[in-house]
């Protein structure tokens, strides 16, 4: 009987702190030693000439989530998870939603149905506050951050989903009783609503001006705002899914305060711009999300976030719907404004190869940032570390084999997906995640799925110490 179960081999091993020439040895879904000559295993995998990281965490997807009436959304929970696996991925957070009127504890039991037995890598719930009573801040959300769900998010924007400031002020007090971290999409409802109004009236109605009617300036204040209600309560928050420099400054001043604010930003805002929007009859929609990409200069301002460690972690905000499809980007109201077409894009899969690309192949940042933006640090942030996140004796054997130098061109038949396209076509990367490995179990080899469906599971979570207040 061999001494261990798999053996990486030849690799060039990268965590968040260290990049060293050694073997990894997994036994028993863990990593068990790390180092040379580690003698036989079951299976040997050559990594020579690749780089042995970390599985990739993406800790901002959504799947499966309601999404209003006559939309459906592109992925299920097997879909996303091959996507996810494919793109290096092995531990995904998508969204539990509270619909109205309903609670907590019925929308997790309903998600759980939809994710058991299906998953390629493994999940964790982030819950979304819709409708946050007495009964659900004083006993259902307690109970659930008991059971393991430690962090959820509230929306400034968005009918049906959006919280006024009391209310944004109780779930904050909330998770600062429990222990729990917030997470804030940021942008200003009133005022989205007030420039949507106004476009509508003067015929600007095409996919474009979805940009027009969310300019900066109402990221920035909800920005600003949420920071303050977080400051009030004295607890932890992330802003999710930055667009551009006035918004990144405002978090950047509260960390300077000593203020326990996050910040994560997205592919979307790295590589499109605005005038991806103005394709021709309905192809704009395809890149319709919410905050919506900017400009070259806000390009430029969310690197400086990466590179300068106001973002912690890199999402992709997945968000996908189908564009030639009538219960998806192309649903007939959104043919008569803007307002109707289903936000959010796929990316589940493409999020780590854009970054490596971008990143460190053009020398904006170091292999072990790239490790710390894409797994470590989501890790640390939502209470999955030292299990998920690290290459280290005793930690999951979750693993993603990547080629630094491979090139590959994006395309919508590459991705893997239940979306129609991807908003990413054509464009070129250096570095390509070829292997998948999920608590020692081979997911993707050498790009071809070999994985169970089923074997990804949910994961309970610990309390972060990043969500303590200071």
């Amino acid at each position: 009987m061999s001494k261990y179960d798999l053996i990486i081999k030849g690799g060039t091993v990268v965590t968040a702190s260290d990049t060293t020439r050694c073997d990894v040895a997994i036994r028993g879904g863990a990593i068990a030693t790390l180092g040379l000559d580690l003698g036989e295993a079951d299976r040997v995998i050559d990594a020579t000439g690749k780089l042995v990281m970390p599985g990739g965490i993406d800790s901002h997807v959504h799947i499966a989530q309601p999404s209003g009436e006559g939309i459906v959304m592109a992925d299920d929970f097997e879909s996303a998870t091959r996507s996810a696996a494919f793109g290096g991925n092995t531990t995904i957070m998508p969204f539990c939603l509270q619909e109205n009127g309903k609670g907590l504890r019925e929308a997790v039991t309903a998600y759980h149905g939809l994710a058991d037995g299906n998953c390629y890598t493994d999940v964790s719930f982030h819950l979304i506050l819709s409708d946050p009573t007495e009964q659900v801040l004083g006993q259902e959300l307690p109970a659930l951050v008991e059971d393991g769900y430690t962090s959820f998010k509230v929306f400034m924007t968005y009918e049906g989903l959006k919280l006024d400031d009391k209310e944004i002020l109780d779930v904050m007090a909330t998770a600062r009783e429990t222990g729990a971290l917030v997470m804030v999409h940021a942008e200003n409802y009133d005022a989205i609503r007030f420039m949507t109004e106004r476009l509508e009236r003067a015929g600007k109605t095409a996919p474009l001006y979805h940009g027009k009617s969310r300019p900066i300036v109402v990221e920035r204040e909800a920005t600003h705002r949420a920071i303050s209600l977080a400051e009030l309560v004295d607890v932890p928050v992330m802003i999710v899914h930055v667009s551009n420099r006035e918004a990144m400054e405002e978090i950047r001043r509260a960390q300077s305060r000593g203020l326990k604010v996050y910040g994560e930003t997205c592919p979307q805002y790295l590589v499109l711009t605005e005038q991806d929007m103005d394709g021709l009859n309905m192809e704009g929609a395809k890149y319709v999300c919410s905050p919506p990409p900017r400009d070259e200069e806000s390009q430029e301002a969310c690197w400086e976030g990466i590179q300068t460690g106001v973002f912690s972690v890199f999402s992709s905000d997945h968000c996908p719907f189908r564009y030639d499809d009538p219960e998806g980007k192309l649903i007939p109201k959104g043919r008569t404004s803007f307002r109707w077409v289903p936000n959010g894009i796929p990316g589940v899969q493409t999020r780590l190869p854009i970054l490596f690309s971008e990143g460190v192949s053009k020398g904006r940042i170091t292999l072990n940032e790239f490790v710390a933006l894409s797994a470590t640090n989501h890790a640390k942030t939502y209470g999955l570390y030292p299990r998920k996140g690290s290459i280290a004796v005793g930690a999951d054997a979750d693993i993603a084999i990547w080629d630094p130098e491979r090139k590959v061109t994006i395309t919508e038949a590459l991705t893997r997906d239940g979306a129609d396209y991807t908003p990413y076509e054509g464009m070129e990367v250096t570095g390509w995640p070829v292997t998948t490995i999920l608590r020692g179990e081979v997911v993707i080899d050498e790009e071809t799925l070999v994985g169970g469906k089923g074997y990804g599971q949910h994961l309970s979570r610990d309390r972060s110490p990043l969500a303590a207040p200071r």
